[in-house]
């Protein structure tokens, strides 16, 4: 019995249209310049592949049986993917990556990424985006070990190694932030080491796989609530389940409506300088997807969205 793999090839799905189409046999192997026999062969050899029946052949006109009618629409789908594939194949032979992975530090802008996205995808390209949230060490770590094309928001000076490229993106001011119904709301300003310690901190994790990761602003011997991202850093503050410092742009809402209170403390300014990285590679080997986002990084209107100063254009 042939497979159906062998015979239910795009050739043999179009010469079954051809006799839905036509009504006929015959006229369907008039269309396809073959003798009626070997198209009537062609259809016989399906028919005992799949083990049904295409064709209703007790009138004198070729109908569609349930089951021919559902591989025809099958078929169709098919026949169209086979196409976009075809397509896609030949835009990406022009320079297009099939695949482009960015690891975004969950302090950067959501909305600004998402329209960074909408432009790119209104170019109507090929390759096919996929972001990944990281933290601190783990943004750049997931560009190093080729899980990612791009970083945006590297925090650590790792991205002077010989073989990434890194730009500055700027710089984030943090705020100490307590909810208005915590302890530290009404303690006397500025706060010392020795008055928060005793009380539990908000940490974000660092996504890195290996190593023991980074954290920021922790003091020795506080207890630690330990979250994944920035904004569920921010949920975890607002709820009063500990304190710690959040960037100013994502604070400054709940601030202005009062659910968080700004805390002065006995510290230097806490500000993080981020930066965006890629790998190196010779400018006429890089992909035309990541050259648009390397081109639009380079706006600073684009920049300041990114760390939430402002919405960007994009395109």
């Amino acid at each position: 019995m042939p497979n159906p793999r062998d015979v239910l090839t795009p050739a043999a799905l179009t010469l079954l249209q051809r006799i839905a189409d036509s009504g006929s046999f015959a006229a369907a192997a008039r269309q396809s310049d073959m003798v009626p026999s070997a198209l009537t062969y062609r259809v016989r050899q399906i028919e005992e592949a799949l083990d049904v029946l295409l064709f209703d052949r007790s009138s004198r006109q070729a109908r569609l049986t349930e089951a021919g009618a559902e591989l025809l629409r099958e078929g169709a789908t098919l026949l169209a993917n086979i196409d976009a594939v075809a397509n896609r194949v030949k835009r990406v032979a022009t320079g297009w990556e099939p695949q482009l992975t960015i690891a975004v530090e969950s302090v950067i802008d959501h909305a600004t990424v998402m329209e960074l996205c909408s432009a790119f995808f209104a170019l109507d390209p090929p390759t096919r985006l996929r972001l990944r949230t990281e933290t601190l060490s783990g943004t750049v770590e997931s560009l190093t070990s080729g899980r990612a094309d791009l970083a945006l928001g590297v925090v650590l000076e790792a991205a002077t190694r010989a073989d990434l490229r890194r730009e500055p993106l700027g710089s984030i001011k943090f705020v100490f932030v307590v909810a208005p119904h915590h302890r530290l709301a009404k303690a006397p300003e500025p706060l010392s080491d020795d008055v928060v310690r005793p009380y539990r901190a908000v940490t974000v994790a660092d996504s890195a796989p290996q190593g023991a990761g980074i954290s920021l602003g922790l003091l020795t011997g506080q207890d630690v609530f330990t979250v994944a991202t920035m904004p569920a850093k921010l949920d975890a503050q607002l709820r009063g389940l500990g304190v710690g410092f959040l960037p100013t742009c994502l604070a400054q809402p709940y601030i202005d409506t009062g659910r968080l209170v700004v805390k002065r403390v006995d510290r230097p300014e806490y500000r993080v300088q981020l930066s965006y990285a890629w790998r190196k590679s010779a400018r006429q080997a890089q992909g035309r997807a990541l050259q648009w986002w390397l081109d639009a990084l380079q706006k600073p209107v684009t920049r300041r969205a990114l760390l939430g100063e402002r919405r960007p254009v994009g395109r």
